[in-house]
């Protein structure tokens, strides 16, 4: 590929990103109407205090998500309250008071119900001002938000829990990589948190706390997972390389605490007998080949499905084999199946989430990014306030549904996203050979998964007699970055 158009990859991907939206019925941009609207907002996004909110901005609060994130969602402090137990402080921007039900942008963002983050750019579900700004839980601004507090005990149970409406500000803007560089012992504090007193000490005991919550949910079943995904580095507008984005122990961190903050918002909208949304993952219907597939490995499973068992096999895998962990992980992953929301009637019996091993759960920690998490937001508040629900069950029914239809679609469009990108870089490697593991195997297609550069591509040659989970040595055979095909043919 000659100079002139490397320097168009960022373009060339934008438009086939916007091209993809519209064909998976997704509004890639914002309409002038809700522009318009968007421009009425008040130009600062202040709270007024003495309205009935708590004031918490004394609280050591910091955001901890990825480099490049604009859009904070949550912030996190910790106390510790004495024998060991220890108060959890999580906000989450109260989006709801900006961006009000049934608004134009309110509706706007109802249509994708999610943003959508593709190589190029981000399809982001509210508006740029909002949700990186008025919305967003900047350093050093004063932001009303919903704190769920969290007692913890030393054993890492969750033993109570409250919920505020509060004026909140953050105090240290951290990032996932450096933190747990410094966590892990292998880089420097950053300077984030050694400027700011009582900072580090906070920081340590959220990571102490989150560890004993980890250990416990997976004594009673949580999975264990390490998955690569692809992460792409552009220079300028130069497609450069796509890497592994692999996890880390400040974003499993946060992880346990939104784990915790969505399971015991759904158990206190339960209690109040408001009917709310449900994030569920069902126990697998491919438990038989999950089973297939951790016998290769040395370890039976029941014939059931069963969570604890097939925890203990991921732990033990991962301490065994931690080079090849993402590969089983990928597997399981895949045959676990996706998630969806519910609705949760009052007094129903909830299927729970089986990977997480939570039997109560939803979404409600990321309102900037996904409109189930909005909708749990705004019936929440009216919960703590004691208001009616602003959504009937009939309405949320008929969200619910259309969300998962929306975030199947935003996944779908990522994942050709990724492949577009891929293709420019492979474009020069046709032939080549490559270690994979297969992905899918069904009447529409099998898939299969190289690790570098780490991504998925049909298996269009050879595929007969394979299933999820089987190690496999393929061929790269073609690429198409329109389509964002990637053909590769199975060898001996």
């Amino acid at each position: 590929m000659n100079k002139a158009n490397k320097e168009k990859d960022r373009v060339r991907l934008e438009s086939i990103a916007h091209k993809a939206m519209l064909e998976h019925n997704l509004v890639p941009d914002f309409p002038k109407e809700v522009l318009d609207e968007l421009k009425k907002i008040k130009a600062t996004a202040k709270v007024s205090e003495g309205t009935g909110l708590v004031d918490m901005r004394d609280l050591l609060w910091c955001s901890l998500d990825n480099d490049d994130s604009r859009d904070l969602d949550q912030l996190a402090a910790a106390e510790s309250i004495g024998n060991g137990s220890v108060r959890i402080l999580i906000a989450i921007a109260d989006v709801d008071a900006i961006v009000k039900k049934n608004s134009l942008i309110d509706l706007h963002a109802q249509q994708n119900t999610t943003s959508v983050y593709t190589a190029p750019k981000v399809f982001p579900m509210l508006p740029e001002l909002l949700s990186t700004d008025r919305t967003s839980l900047n350093l050093g601004c004063d932001r009303q938000a919903v704190v769920v507090e969290i007692e913890v005990a030393d054993d890492g149970l969750v033993v109570g829990s409250a919920f505020h409406i509060a004026i909140v500000q953050n105090k240290a803007r951290l990032s996932y990589n450096s933190v747990a560089a410094w966590l892990d012992e292998k880089g420097p504090m950053p300077k984030e948190i050694a400027s700011v007193k009582g900072m580090e000490e906070s920081l340590r005991l959220q990571d102490v706390t989150a560890q004993k919550m980890r250990l416990l949910r997976h004594m009673h079943g949580a999975l264990v997972f390490e998955t690569v995904e692809a992460k792409t580095v552009f220079s300028g507008e130069t497609l450069l390389d796509i890497i592994p984005d692999t996890n880390n122990r400040a974003k499993e961190m946060i992880e346990d605490f939104m784990i915790a903050a969505n399971s015991v918002t759904a158990k206190y909208l339960a209690s109040k007998d408001y009917v709310s949304i449900r994030r569920v993952v069902s126990k697998p219907k491919r438990w038989d080949r999950i089973v297939s597939v951790v016998a290769e490995h040395g370890t039976k499973l029941p014939a059931e499905p069963d969570s604890q068992a097939l925890a203990k096999f991921l732990v033990a895998s991962k301490k065994a084999d931690p080079l090849r962990f993402p590969d089983v992980s990928l597997s399981i992953i895949k045959l676990l199946g996706s998630g969806d929301y519910v609705v949760q009637v009052p007094g129903s019996v909830s299927e729970g989430h089986f990977g997480l091993a939570v039997q109560s759960y939803t979404h409600s920690t990321a309102p900037n990014r996904r409109y189930p998490d909005l909708m749990t937001q705004r019936i929440l508040k009216a919960a703590i306030s004691g208001r009616p629900s602003p959504y009937s069950a009939t309405e949320l029914k008929s969200l619910t549904q259309h969300c998962n239809t929306a975030e199947n679609s935003a996944n779908k469009v990522e994942r050709q996203m990724v492949k577009a990108a891929a293709a420019i870089l492979l474009e020069k490697r046709i032939g080549e050979q490559f270690d994979a593991v297969v992905t899918g195997a069904s009447y529409k297609g099998t898939w299969v998964r190289i690790m570098n550069p780490p991504l998925e591509g049909r298996l269009s040659r050879g595929f007969k007699g394979l299933d999820v989970g089987d190690s496999v040595r393929v061929q790269l055979i073609s690429t198409n970055v329109e389509r964002g095909f990637i053909d590769f043919k199975r060898v001996n």
